[in-house]
């Protein structure tokens, strides 16, 4: 039942914005204060996890080279673009690009990173299930690996 709520919800919320286009329903939120990312980030967190529904939902917006650093979800995470267009890496497999309308699934375990492109923001909405522990955070995105990303002229 937890699942089927928090999914429902989910798509709701990610149709609402995809609805919105360039508008974005939720509001940016603030300025990420945190040392785990390179370049201007904005945090709103949606839903905080609970002893009912135990998933985490928020969204990020990035600026233009905003990045995460290398991190860990140890229970997965899905990313819902909402805008923009970026990159998502998982170790040891080669950088995608991910635009508007792409779902990405991040597997428990698996260090990742994610950020936007050279010539535009990026957004998404994020679900990450709690239960099995914290993000763990990692070492920065190196300048060879960002800037080895070919990004495709539109």
């Amino acid at each position: 039942m937890k699942h089927l709520l928090v999914a429902t919800l989910f798509i709701a919320a990610f149709s609402l914005q995809m609805a919105a286009q360039d508008s974005p329903i939720f509001p940016k939120g603030e300025i990420a204060a945190t040392d785990n990312h390179t370049g201007t980030v904005w945090l709103k967190e949606l839903n905080g996890a609970d002893s009912i529904v135990n998933y985490s939902i928020a969204v990020a917006t990035f600026m233009q080279v905003a990045k995460l650093d290398w991190h860990i979800h140890p229970g997965g995470q899905v990313l819902l673009i909402t805008a923009g267009a970026g990159y998502y890496q998982g170790k040891d497999k080669p950088v995608q690009i991910v635009q508007k309308g792409d779902v990405i699934k991040c597997l428990p375990g698996v260090a990742h990173w994610h950020g936007a492109s050279p010539g535009s923001g990026f957004t998404y909405i994020a679900a990450t299930p709690a239960q099995k522990g914290k993000t763990i955070w990692l070492n920065r995105v190196s300048d060879a690996e960002y800037s080895s990303v070919k990004f495709p002229a539109a």
